[in-house]
């Protein structure tokens, strides 16, 4: 096994003068580059066959330390390409972190991944590119935004020309629901860098909705929700399972692994009941909480003017109609009904698909273990904000939305010839399913402690009440 090195130590320069010979590393090698155990641990990568110290660099990573770091003593090269735009520009950044490359006599991947699955997935990207589909359309996107302006235009005017009885209300509260439903789409594709070719314009107008808009944080977001995409359902990995199992048991496997080791958190087997009440209920409300508290953590300073610019708008616009008691109270209910209508959405995609450990799997089969689609259809893409293409999102997370229909047949092609199941569901069964995910997770860890056997030999049935 190579000594450890700092980032430049890799390199060894020519007697001759001609120039750099780069040292050569097997995967063995950079498989122990985790950065797990000891702080001062080395955190290697790989990213078209170069080796990567990142010890030093991942905390200040522009996407988030965790991110990057989760590829840890892993091949990048896929995730490299899916989140950045400015390849060449980011490469020029990195050179100071090569310390070499992989042996001449090193697959371009992992041994243990499906070599031909890893080359077809990267040919389908390069005919992606040639296709121009990570090319956006301006003009969709500006009609998108015109619609969610109008929502709330409208939502505003419904109880100023017709009052605040009941009926106007309602159909207020339904308009500007919707409305903000829909600008957590439109700064989802902004997150994504795939609104506009530049980073900084998609960076800018992500802060515009994404604060004053919504109230929240852009970069908040954005560093979370690049965690999810870089390992989904990946425990300890993917920031959305970490309810796991402070909150519900997840997953086949880790839902076995809880009833193995007889410890309980929350009343697992009614965890379908009361998932009415601690997820569709809170999550939005938690966010504008958080939000404002890694606001302030962070020193945002522009992004807290702008989120300021939300509250005052919607003080403003409705406490002429509702008063002060009124518009705190409108305002709770329109984050409560949004945060409903989110987690039904945003669950349905991967809370009942496969939840484990890192594998270290392929770039195309983490997406795809993780994943599933709604079918297809005009209400669909509009109310899950084309998030029922959740595979070629993933797949593909910065190719704007209305080309997502048109690398599908492509996906499913490539799924086909290595017989990796594609799934896609009715929205109704979709959401079905994520109560059946949580029933069935709670019935493995019940069926677990049924049959535990106990120190003399007999079957202890162990009720899910009990202390651990």
């Amino acid at each position: 096994m190579a000594p450890l090195r700092g980032p430049k130590a890799g390199m060894e320069k020519l007697e001759s003068g001609a120039g750099f010979s780069p040292r050569r590393f097997t995967w063995e090698e950079i498989g122990l580059r985790t950065g797990r155990g000891h702080p001062q641990q080395e955190r290697w990568l790989v990213i078209d066959r170069k080796v990567y110290d990142i010890s030093q660099f991942y905390r200040r990573h522009p996407g988030g330390a965790r991110v990057i770091s989760s590829y840890a003593g892993q091949d990048a090269t896929d995730p490299f390409q899916a989140f950045h735009i400015d390849k060449g520009l980011v490469r020029k950044y990195m050179s100071s972190l090569q310390i070499g490359e992989l042996a001449l006599d090193q697959p371009s991947c992992e041994p243990t991944k499906n070599k031909l699955l890893v080359e077809d997935f990267r040919e389908l990207h390069t005919t992606v590119e040639g296709m121009g589909l990570l090319n956006p359309n301006h003009f969709f996107f500006f009609l998108l935004l015109l619609h969610i302006l109008m929502l709330d235009v409208a939502g505003w005017f419904v109880l100023w020309y017709f009052g605040t009885s009941l009926v106007p209300f309602l159909i207020s509260t339904v308009l500007l629901t919707i409305s903000q439903s829909q600008a957590g789409f439109l700064q989802h594709d902004l997150g994504h860098l795939s609104v506009f070719s530049s980073t900084k314009w998609n960076h800018l107008v992500h802060e515009f909705v994404m604060s004053h808009l919504k109230g929240l944080s852009a970069q908040w977001w954005t560093l979370h929700h690049s965690q999810h995409h870089a390992k989904p359902n990946c425990f300890h990995k993917d920031p959305d399972i970490a309810m796991h199992p402070s909150l519900f048991a997840l997953g086949k496997i880790l839902s076995v692994e809880l009833g193995m080791k007889k410890k309980k958190f929350m009343p697992y087997n009614h965890q379908h009941k009361y998932f009415f009440v601690t997820m569709p209920l809170l999550v939005v409300p938690v966010f504008q909480l958080y939000s404002l508290y890694f606001i302030f953590q962070r020193k945002l300073w522009r992004e807290l003017a702008w989120t300021l610019t939300y509250f005052i708008r919607f003080f403003l616009f409705f406490e002429p109609l509702l008063g002060v008691t009124g518009v705190l109270g409108f305002l709770l209910l329109l984050n409560v009904l949004e945060s409903i209508l989110f987690t039904w959405i945003s669950q349905l995609n991967h809370i009942p698909m496969h939840i484990d450990y890192d594998n270290n799997m392929d770039w195309f089969s983490t997406q795809l273990q993780a994943t599933c689609n709604v079918d297809q259809s005009l209400f669909n893409d509009w109310l899950t904000g084309h998030l029922n293409f959740q595979i070629e999102h993933h797949l593909f997370p910065r190719m704007p939305r209305h080309n997502y229909w048109k690398v599908a047949p492509l996906v499913k092609s490539l799924c086909a010839k290595h017989g990796i199941e594609y799934q896609s569901k009715p929205l109704l069964t979709g959401f079905g399913d994520i109560l059946r995910s949580r029933a069935g997770g709670s019935s493995m860890i019940w069926g677990t402690f049924q049959s535990s056997p106990s120190p003399n030999g007999t079957t202890c049935v162990m009720s899910l009440w009990c202390s651990i």
